[in-house]
């Protein structure tokens, strides 16, 4: 698999990981989709699943060339390498344009979830009851979820491994937004924005030569919540790709459906019209994170008017659809070129 890889493979690779990491970071849209979409779901399943004890005898006996092509690790890295840029990057992008142009960034969101749901269903054949009651049930799941109350910050390191497990869904299950599930967990500021925050001032101090975060025990608590909160991720990454691969394997169609329901649930996470609901103090002043920025609690849905600014969301809700159209065109094709 990754020998037959040419240099334009590896390079849409990256790009994949950077549209993957890109998606992760916004609250309401999942990485799953754009792997689901972009023809290398299954395959990112099946090379995370070979994450197991064979994996670790290789790594232990230093086979790392066997572990490697074990773990199908070009096409890891390359995806994980593409994240990892996204994430300084193209999701840097993404807060800007949310900042200010909120209602076209949902927009062409909203309507690459449609066109998802158009490349998901348009070729499935395995329509039975069972199938029908998987899809409800996904969709009744993902609807709900859009309109819990979220919990308050907990940063009990249990907990926070926890929030670890369960957010990486986002990247493994499409139509579960991990950056959501924070939100809903109460502990979206603590562990993506105050202890990242923490992670990079600790870098730049380490740089300047300065070491006298260790004596802060405000910073070193920080860094423990991210640690344990990484190996949250991992731990959830790795467990769900085997879940994942086995349902898949066996129960292929029932699987599928209910992927299918989450994605449309998810619509009403990401519907454009939306006015964001900001945590408060008792007095009716904002709460702000380490980064000086308005903590967001959960959004406010409504009706459009139709008015300039709904036809021009409709527009990008076009656009968002052509994306997902043109990422279908190039998984048919890379599809082919393999067999």
């Amino acid at each position: 698999m990754q020998s037959t890889r040419t240099f334009t493979d590896k390079i849409f690779l990256v790009l994949k990981g950077l549209g993957m990491g890109a998606a992760n970071k916004v609250p309401g849209v999942s990485g799953g989709v754009v792997a689901f979409v972009a023809g290398f779901y299954e395959e990112f399943i099946y090379s995370l699943q070979k994450f197991n004890g064979k994996a670790f005898k290789l790594l232990i006996n230093g086979r790392f060339k066997s572990f490697f092509r074990y773990i199908n690790g070009v096409f890891i890295s390359l995806l994980f390498f593409g994240m990892i840029i996204s994430y300084f990057s193209v999701s840097k992008l993404l807060d800007y344009l949310i900042l200010h142009y909120e209602l076209y960034v949902w927009s062409v969101f909203f309507g690459m979830i449609i066109g998802s749901i158009y490349y998901i269903s348009k070729d499935f054949e395995g329509w039975c009851t069972k199938a029908y009651i998987a899809l409800a049930i996904g969709i009744i799941i993902g609807i709900s979820i859009s309109f819990l109350d979220p919990a308050k910050e907990n940063d009990n390191l249990l907990f926070v491994f926890f929030c670890g497990m369960i957010s990486v869904s986002g990247m493994t299950l499409p139509g579960f937004s991990g950056s959501f599930i924070l939100i809903l967990m109460g502990n979206y500021v603590l562990l993506l924005v105050d202890s990242v925050n923490a992670l990079y001032d600790t870098i730049f101090d380490m740089i300047s030569g300065d070491f006298s975060f260790i004596d802060n025990p405000e910073r070193i608590k920080m860094l423990k919540v991210l640690t344990v909160f990484t190996l949250g991720s991992v731990t959830g990454l790795v467990t769900f790709s085997h879940i994942l691969n086995y349902v898949l394997k066996h129960f292929r169609n029932i699987t599928l459906s209910l992927l299918t329901g989450f994605i449309i649930g998810s619509l009403g996470v990401v519907w454009p019209w939306k006015r964001t609901v900001f945590q408060t103090n008792p007095d009716g002043s904002f709460v702000f994170d380490s980064s000086g920025e308005k903590i967001v609690e959960n959004y406010q849905r409504f009706l459009p008017k139709l008015e300039g600014d709904t036809f021009l969301a409709i527009g990008f809700i076009i656009i968002g659809v052509f994306i997902v159209l043109a990422l279908e065109w190039y998984g048919q094709k890379t599809r082919k070129i393999k067999q």
